[in-house]
């Protein structure tokens, strides 16, 4: 295993090419299909200094916000640290280094070691996996590539609840194809176990979908697909739309909990397809 930390690490295509940062989050710092930038860069005056606000990063090993930090686990109530808002938001791995497992020209693997002190209490283990196929279908709709993030999470010796998934910052699309079946309501600005038929926007909701989602992007068509069935979606920005799959809702370990035993593994993947 190889720990030490560039600043960015590159894998791509003729076509495709995806910045990583292992250093800060694991995320990806940019993604360019055929020169065209589709992600918010941190030289963003809005993204500046602020780790949540730029690039494509893991969520884990929970996804969203948790109600005020506060879950109930094993009998016990267990406290999070929370942000400016009040809530802990997007789990640990977005602001931690991450080691490099694997390097090639199309592929990256890194690995996380999660803490067991008061950020994180339960220890365990996050894997994730870029990759880029050029092999031109861009997810069969035409002359394109395909990007392919999975990400797994693992109990160690402890038990714990667990949400997964991926948070991109997109440039505003110019147009979003999007028709989920059912979204959460939201209580103080985080879903509660309550689906409700879709509201019209701006959104910052979770809703059910199942289906691609298209967004376009300086004539770029991206083409999202996720073995998750609740996507996140924030539009209210005027310069960004974020749109986020995730293995369950916000406040997950405390609407839904997924338990993992001691080994046991989540594991979710995230295709973004290019054609132009």
């Amino acid at each position: 295993m190889n720990n030490e930390q560039p600043e960015t690490l590159r894998i791509g295509s003729e076509a495709t090419e995806v910045e990583i940062d292992p250093g800060r989050g694991g995320r990806i710092v940019q993604i360019t299909f055929r020169g065209v930038r589709l992600l918010i860069g941190e030289d963003s005056v809005r993204a500046l200094g602020d780790p949540i606000r730029w690039g494509c990063y893991p969520m884990a090993p929970w996804a969203g916000r948790i109600r005020e930090g506060r879950f109930e686990f094993g009998g016990l109530v267990h406290q999070l640290p929370v942000g400016d808002d009040g809530h802990a938001i997007h789990g640990v791995g977005y602001t931690s280094a991450w080691s490099i497992d694997d390097h090639t020209a199309t592929m990256l693997e890194l690995s996380l070691e999660l803490p067991t002190d008061d950020t994180w209490r339960f220890g365990g283990h996050v894997h994730q996996r870029i990759s880029v196929d050029g092999d031109g279908d861009g997810d069969g709709d035409g002359d394109g590539d395909k990007i392919v993030l999975e990400l797994t999470v693992t109990a160690a010796d402890q038990p714990f609840p667990a949400a997964i998934g991926w948070h991109p910052w997109f440039r505003k699309p110019d147009r979003l194809e999007f028709d989920p079946v059912a979204m959460y309501r939201r209580v103080d600005g985080i879903a509660i176990d309550e689906r409700i038929e879709v509201q019209p926007g701006p959104w910052d909701d979770c809703f059910i979908n199942a289906e691609p989602i298209i967004a376009v992007i300086d004539g770029v068509r991206v083409r999202l697909t996720s073995d998750c069935t609740e996507w996140v979606v924030y539009d209210t920005p005027e310069h960004a739309t974020c749109i986020e799959p995730q293995s369950g809702p916000p406040d997950a370990f405390n609407i839904r909990p997924e338990v993992l035993a001691p080994g046991q593994m989540l594991s979710r993947s995230f295709r973004i397809g290019l054609t132009r």
